[in-house]
């Protein structure tokens, strides 16, 4: 396989366990897009990002090198999934009016990539791609995951990760920058439902893989008095890192 595929494995359990990205944001997207018409979401994943652009573009291309990704990815009638890396599409050119990629970026060849989003955009057209990395809970519970959780999986992580722990500040953009607005994940789990979104890791499945899962029950034993009563549910919050750039 020529990309690095850390997701296929585990994608009907990355489709049910990621967190929703603010429909706020996806209206940000489309008011500064020149048009409406077309949206190219690359590296889509299980669509998540598919679906909230297909209420606010009439027709959206959804690519990803990962057959298991398609397939378990959500649907809607105007959206067009294709199997495709990043890099080199079938997609015309100059005809997309914004080029989106949600929590992907750091995992494409940047020169190649870059080359097909202007290939691909029409003039004007809006790039934005975003990532969220830390959430957070509480100051006490956030402290014990960092030790039972963070600390454990710390030498499992791709190097290419740091890109988007950063906030994609080193992504060799060539497009003129775009202000953003602040945006931020908020959702509402219980601890399992939590634990079930660090489960899609790519960090957490190698660890497993390589130690099992008992690291992971052993850290929900330790983390449930910080959380609060078995089913309790809590605010968990992910600020949004995110790139835009307008496409000349």
């Amino acid at each position: 396989m020529s990309f690095l595929d850390l997701f296929s494995s585990h994608a009907d359990l990355y489709a049910s366990a990621r967190p929703r990205y603010p429909e706020t944001l996806f209206a940000f997207i489309a008011s500064q897009s020149p048009a409406q018409d077309r949206v190219w979401d690359c590296g889509t994943g299980n669509g998540q990002a598919a679906v909230s652009l297909s209420k606010h573009f009439k027709q959206v291309f959804a690519t990803d090198p990962s057959e298991e990704q398609i397939a378990h990815a959500a649907r809607a009638a105007n959206i067009d999934y294709s199997v495709q890396p990043a890099e080199a599409t079938t997609l015309p050119g100059r005809s997309m009016d914004a080029v989106c990629v949600a929590q992907a970026l750091h995992w494409f060849r940047f020169d190649a990539f870059f080359a097909e989003v202007s290939r691909v955009a029409a003039p004007g057209a809006l790039f934005a791609a975003w990532g969220y990395t830390w959430f957070r809970v509480a100051d006490d519970f956030d402290a014990a995951f960092r030790d039972f959780v963070f600390d454990v999986i710390a030498p499992y992580w791709a190097p290419q990760n740091k890109l988007l722990w950063d906030g994609y500040v080193d992504v060799p953009m060539p497009f003129a920058r775009v202000q953003v607005p602040a945006f931020s994940i908020e959702a509402t789990w219980n601890l399992h439902q939590l634990l079930a979104y660090v489960n899609t890791w790519s960090a957490a499945r190698r660890c497993m893989a390589e130690r099992g899962v008992e690291f992971l029950q052993s850290a929900e034993r330790k983390l449930q008095p910080l959380w609060g009563p078995s089913g309790e549910t809590r605010l968990v919050t992910m600020p949004l890192h995110v790139l835009a750039g307008r496409v000349d």
